[in-house]
């Protein structure tokens, strides 16, 4: 075989007994968890906003940035859920290029899983800690994700996995809101597709393991925008798609209706001040049709300490993303607070 073992990584087991849960972390995230359900089951109307950086690439800033959300949420919690988006695996088109922290702690040098897996655990504990919230993260790696389970309380599959049985029937064995974006191309069959098989039961291998799964009644569809056969993009957040999906939710037996917009991707086009105007256009659809109030949770914002992006190596800017262009600070504190207004 053309791969080379270079080395065997610790059991999650393992690596959570080496980086164990306070107590205290423990029942944040049992409380987070808790009104998270009750956003998605209908229960509170809380307006949910998962927001953060394009990838998560240095633990100070994005702790940094973290905790600058819960001094807002302590001001804004009555209206919205804030959920840090920390996204420590990236997929990449071609294959090519920094695929997250997972992979290299540090961005300008050699990958290094071994050192990755302590690095996002840490971190992701850290900014539990420091600001009591707990977080977002991406499903690229199903069988990774047992190394994070206990931390998370939010998790998105991709455009490029969403088609992938592995990713599907391990959303069914999520007691967390997980989030299936529709493929590239935008075909919502697809997405609700993966939402049906993310909440029904399976029997499958999962690390070696014969396992069963009970399904995921949190699972929904996460709305990314999408790109035809020529490459054009096509968005997919205006109010008639949202009905389309209403309506396409209604034809099918699906537990807890839901949808999350993502306001950046091939909804934005990666033009990422657009985020601002697209929220705002999401929201007034939510405040149009009663209807769709019910059905849209939230948005996802990509937003990082400073705006736009930069490239690995050279001179690096604090809090600049490394891979997506994102919103700076400043214009996310006031997307924030105008978002708990007309919500």
């Amino acid at each position: 075989m053309a791969m080379q073992l270079n080395k065997q990584l610790p059991l999650p087991a393992d690596l959570k007994a080496e980086y164990p849960l306070s107590r205290e972390i423990t029942g944040v995230k049992a409380r987070r968890d808790a009104e998270i359900r009750d956003i998605f089951t209908g229960r509170s109307d809380k307006f949910v906003v998962i927001v953060g950086p394009c990838s998560a690439d240095n633990e100070d800033a994005v702790c940094d940035y973290v905790s600058r959300l819960a001094s807002l949420n302590d001001r804004l919690s009555d209206r919205l859920m804030l959920i840090p988006r920390i996204y420590t695996n990236k997929p990449r088109t071609t294959g090519e290029g920094y695929k997250g922290m997972l992979h290299q702690p540090e961005p300008d040098k050699a990958p290094d899983l071994l050192a990755g897996i302590i690095a996002i655990r840490r971190m992701h504990t850290r900014a539990i800690m420091e600001s009591g919230l707990t977080s977002a993260d991406e499903m690229l790696y199903p069988e990774n994700r047992s190394y994070l389970d206990d931390l998370l309380s939010y998790e998105a599959v991709g455009a490029r996995s969403v088609e992938n049985q592995q990713h599907r029937l391990t959303a069914s064995g999520m007691d967390i809101p997980v989030g299936m974006k529709n493929p590239t191309s935008g075909d919502f069959v697809v997405t609700l597709n993966s939402v049906f098989a993310a909440q029904h039961p399976h029997n499958f291998i999962y690390r070696g393991c014969d396992v069963t799964t009970g399904g995921n009644d949190l699972a929904h569809v996460i709305l990314r925008g999408g790109v035809d056969k020529y490459g054009t993009t096509i968005p997919n957040y205006h109010y008639e798609d949202l009905v389309r999906l209403m309506e396409m939710y209604g034809e099918r037996s699906l537990q807890n209706p839901a949808v999350i917009v993502d306001v950046n991707h091939s909804n934005s086009n990666k033009q990422y001040k657009e985020q601002i105007r697209i929220v705002s256009e999401v929201l007034h659809s939510r405040n149009y049709n009663p209807d769709l109030k019910k059905l849209v949770k939230g948005v996802m914002i990509e937003s990082y300490l400073e705006e736009g992006c930069q490239k690995i190596g050279g001179t690096h800017i604090y809090g600049k993303s490394i891979t997506d262009p994102c919103l700076g600070w400043a214009d996310t504190e006031k997307l924030l607070y105008k978002i708990a207004e007309n919500c």
